[in-house]
């Protein structure tokens, strides 16, 4: 007597099963790419506007130099691709203070908006010498 087995109905279930995986393995695997993307976006944010906060901070109208233009600065410090937005926030005194705003872009399909990053910066100007 022979014993039947039911192999034949199984096959191809691994294949589908693996489908499967692979797609859950590929949306982890943008997530963690958008979690790098997004922590990109803050650290330039903030590498913006130390530098237009800087250049603002570096002016001496004494110096007969021509003036740092802030914002180029702030905008040449981020990577191109980011288009930061460079702001003033409130300069006066003997502080330069800065805001650089960029939108986080989206690594994930059918997820259009994560948001911004904004990082403000300030820095003391420079005492010119006597």
């Amino acid at each position: 007597m022979r014993i039947r087995t039911h192999r034949g109905r199984d096959r191809g279930q691994v294949a589908l099963e693996y489908i499967g995986f692979v797609a859950i393995l590929l949306l982890v695997g943008l997530a963690a790419i958008q979690l790098g993307v997004a922590a990109y976006a803050v650290n330039q944010a903030g590498t913006g506007a130390r530098a237009a906060a800087r250049a603002a901070s570096l002016d001496d109208p004494r110096a007969g130099e021509p003036k740092l233009d802030p914002v180029a600065a702030g905008t040449a410090a981020v990577s191109g691709w980011l288009k930061p937005d460079v702001t003033p926030a409130g300069s006066g005194g003997d502080e330069a203070t800065y805001t650089v705003t960029i939108k986080i872009p989206s690594v994930i399909p059918g997820i259009p908006d994560f948001g911004t990053a904004t990082r403000t910066s300030t820095m003391p100007k420079l005492q010119p010498p006597n």
